[in-house]
């Protein structure tokens, strides 16, 4: 049945790597224990070594499989090679193309590669090189959302062109429970992957401020007032704070270069300072005002109603979407009634 796994994992449920650190070695194993695939975020500037170093700390949390995700708009390739070189089980990309012969180099590693794309030509450009899997990310996702498509639409055009070639397609964007994985499942899908519901987890590197607005707040809106000097051209999905809903218009050239410091944080070992309107969301190390950071969600925001830990997020997906697809096989006849 469609819970089962894909790429040799247990269950067909992606972690997302949440960006910059928030999927960190603790949520990630967590994940990987629970039988989904977890993905740390590698970092978007070249630091291989602390790479090797997050990955080799997942491993001691872990002995399951598990992968990393990377931005192909930063700086990256030092980065691939020390994911390739650590023989994780997969590399998630997204952002960019993701040339033919990359993925060759990580097959030769026996890594796979996942490509999360946004349209249906960049679907076709990923099959063209060979990937193993590809994310559908509808409009509907939270953070840096490339496409403009909702996953409804999107969803089985991809599965119908990918299904000629045995490429499993993952869906992504604002699936939160069972109901979203049983949807997307009837859409082709043979996995889904969670981003906002694993943000809101005990395991999650996100500040505690930044986990309780998720829970409260269920409105969120497409934008493009985050972080424009750091990822020009990146529009994001993000939760309309108190902060975002009271902000004025922009100017179009206007950015956080001329805001001010409004925080400091500690993100992949480096000290950053945070200005106001920066993408750089509040890690548990963050201190400052945190109510004025960018904070992404997706549209099934308003669907989280308290913080789990990601293991049990994973056993609730499961067990939900066994039930409803065993309801739908073995339940009563909606016109004729039960029997």
């Amino acid at each position: 049945m469609g819970w089962r796994g894909i790429l040799g994992f247990e269950y067909g449920i992606v972690q997302a790597p949440l960006g910059p650190d928030i999927s960190g070695p603790e949520l990630v194993a967590n994940v990987a224990n629970a039988g989904g695939v977890g993905l740390l975020r590698a970092p978007d500037w070249e630091s291989p070594d602390y790479l090797r170093e997050l990955i080799r700390k997942t491993r001691s949390l872990t002995n399951k499989p598990f992968g990393v995700g990377v931005v192909l708009a930063f700086p990256h390739e030092e980065n691939i090679k020390a994911i390739l070189d650590e023989k994780v089980a997969v590399l998630q990309v997204y952002w960019g193309e993701f040339p033919r012969q990359l993925v060759l180099e990580a097959h030769r590693a026996g890594v796979k590669v996942i490509h999360q794309v946004g349209s249906l030509e960049e679907a076709e450009k990923a099959l063209s090189a060979g990937v193993d899997a590809i994310i559908v990310q509808g409009h509907e996702a939270g953070g840096h959302v490339i496409g403009q498509d909702g996953l409804i639409t999107l969803l089985p055009r991809v599965v119908d062109i990918a299904a000629s070639q045995g490429v499993p397609v993952i869906a992504a964007g604002g699936i939160v429970d069972g109901r979203g994985y049983v949807a997307a499942l009837a859409l082709g899908a043979q996995g889904v992957c969670l981003g906002t519901r694993f943000l809101a987890t005990e395991e999650s590197y996100a500040h505690p401020t930044y986990k309780h607005m998720l829970v409260e707040l269920d409105k969120t809106e497409y934008t493009n007032v985050f972080g424009r000097a750091r990822w020009p051209g990146a529009p994001h999905r993000v939760l309309k704070t108190p902060f975002f809903s009271n902000l004025r218009p922009l100017l179009e050239d206007e950015n956080e270069v001329s805001q001010p410091v409004i925080g400091h944080s500690t993100i992949h070992d480096m000290g950053k300072e945070i200005r106001l309107l920066a993408g750089t969301v509040p890690n548990v190390t963050t201190i400052g005002d945190i109510e004025r950071m960018a904070m992404y969600a997706g549209q099934g925001v308003g669907l989280i109603k308290e913080i789990l830990p990601a293991g049990e997020v994973i056993k609730r997906l499961v067990e939900e979407a066994q039930v409803l697809i065993g309801q739908q096989i073995c339940g009563p006849n909606p016109i004729n009634g039960a029997k």
